[in-house]
């Protein structure tokens, strides 16, 4: 693990994994029948690359980003990471859902270590002191030092999401898995939170699997925008960004990718 001062100088946290969805199909039993999720999917997010899924609502995104945590297992198909098997979750791939899910009896520095705790780290009195430097590097990472004492419920919406990701960065995460993580917040917080993220994951180096429904938002965030047909969701395209960060949102090349995407999907410009 890398302490809080590698943290605070910005240094990489740790090298992002590579992950291989190989032809992986998957499905639902729903009243005796078979739904079918997820078509032959492949694809590959490279170490430190940020990879947004855009499609339409219900169509396998979020059971995509599932599989990759290992939080369910496909039906068909394999993935790897590192070209190890994923076969159930793990420290290195964390999840970020929609709704921080912060534990209103603990205070914000307690929420951000339950990793740590739940991993037993706290029992050694030396790796104690390392995983305390953690969380004090991860709550700075994200403005919430002064908030370090504070409840979930004397915080706004994108200070518990800040809370939320800091908790998923204080385990030195090399695959960020985000799933909707704003898609609650106000427009304003929203796109401050976007900032946010690019600037985490710049200084951070893990690599990043978002779904997301805003368009706007894959293209802001992302390297690599992947868009998925309707249910069972196939992959329709792959549209790279290369523009630099910090993007601007009325950049003539962001506004025409915008307009790729959307045909993309169907959707008039």
């Amino acid at each position: 693990m890398v302490g809080a001062s590698a943290l605070r100088a910005g240094t990489p946290v740790a090298k992002g994994a590579r992950i291989e969805v190989d032809h992986v199909g998957h499905a639902f039993a729903l009243k005796g029948e078979t739904l079918p999720v997820l078509d032959d999917i492949c694809l590959t997010v490279e170490p430190g690359e940020f990879v947004a899924l855009l499609g339409p609502s219900g169509c396998g995104k979020s059971t995509l980003l599932r599989l990759v945590a290992g939080l369910d297992r496909p039906l068909k198909g394999a993935l790897h990471e590192d070209g190890a098997p994923i076969a159930g979750p793990d420290p290195s791939r964390v999840v970020v859902f929609q709704d921080p899910t912060l534990f209103p009896w603990r205070t914000v520095r307690e929420n951000v270590g339950l990793g740590p705790q739940a991993q037993g780290a706290l029992k050694d009195r030396h790796a104690r002191r390392d995983v305390h430097a953690r969380i004090d590097a991860a709550l700075e990472l994200v403005g919430l030092t002064a908030f370090a004492h504070a409840h979930p419920h004397q915080l706004s919406g994108g200070m518990a999401q800040r809370a939320a990701l800091a908790r998923a960065l204080v385990n030195d995460p090399r695959l960020l898995v985000l799933d909707e993580p704003f898609g609650k917040l106000d427009s304003l917080t929203r796109i401050r939170m976007q900032g946010e993220l690019v600037r985490l994951w710049q200084r951070a180096n893990f690599s990043v699997l978002l779904v997301t429904h805003d368009v706007e938002e894959a293209l802001f965030v992302a390297n690599r925008v992947i868009v998925l047909s309707e249910r069972p969701a196939r992959i329709v395209t792959e549209v790279r960004n290369d523009l630099p960060y910090p993007r601007h949102r009325d950049d003539p090349k962001l506004v025409g990718l915008r307009r790729e995407v959307l045909g993309r999907l169907g959707l008039a410009a």
